[in-house]
């Protein structure tokens, strides 16, 4: 829920860093309040805040010309897509995440989850970030992929960034209605890490945000 920062470009100190700071903490207070809340009501607030952040935020991933119309679509609420699931061992290993442009994130891959969506037995590798001060990063894609979402796929969990919708005892909140597009589903312009072939799954996820 953060757009990549891209150092190379960088200018304007220490706004730059002072706003993202800023961005960042929000989307981290967001999360930390949807938790305390019901499953429904906790989504209503999350699309209610992700759209005031993409339209006035500084840091918005959105051009700034297209803000102050830009309208966050999702998929209607669904209950069904609301899972904790048990967080599995899984042989550890090193990978470099291939990103929407150039760029490559490092990260490990530390734990799995099972579950079933639609019918359809799903899993999905958890990652541990390499960069950005560590964080579990939960990125996926799925058969809306290309038509009514965006063609890389979507996040479910960053917490390095914010994106974090708890879990305790070996078990993790996975809520697609949650499901959100990275940085560069706005603009081409941000260089985002993409889901690698083992987190993608065989099943049309219509939940969270969509594009079309």
């Amino acid at each position: 829920m953060e757009p990549q920062r891209d150092l190379p470009g960088f200018g304007n100190e220490p706004r730059e860093s002072l706003t993202l700071w800023d961005y960042r903490r929000q989307v981290s207070d967001l999360y930390a309040a949807v938790r305390q809340m019901p499953a429904q009501a906790s989504w209503d607030q999350w699309i209610a805040e992700r759209s005031r952040l993409l339209r006035t935020h500084e840091q918005s991933p959105v051009p700034a010309v297209q803000r102050s119309t830009h309208e966050v679509l999702t998929f209607p609420y669904d209950p069904g897509v609301r899972i904790v699931a048990t967080v599995a061992a899984v042989a550890e290993r090193t990978v470099r995440l291939c990103h929407s442009d150039t760029g490559e994130t490092p990260a490990h891959a530390f734990g799995s989850v099972a579950f079933t969506l639609g019918g359809v037995a799903c899993s999905l590798t958890l990652f541990w970030l390499d960069d950005y001060g560590g964080g579990v990063f939960a990125p996926f894609r799925d058969l809306t992929n290309g038509t009514s979402t965006y063609g890389g796929g979507r996040y479910l969990l960053d917490t390095a960034k914010g994106a974090d919708l708890g879990g305790s005892d070996g078990q993790v909140v996975l809520d697609f209605n949650f499901a959100y597009h990275p940085s560069c589903a706005f603009d081409p312009k941000w260089s985002c890490p993409l889901a690698p072939p083992e987190n993608r799954l065989a099943v049309a996820v219509e939940a969270g945000e969509r594009s079309s």
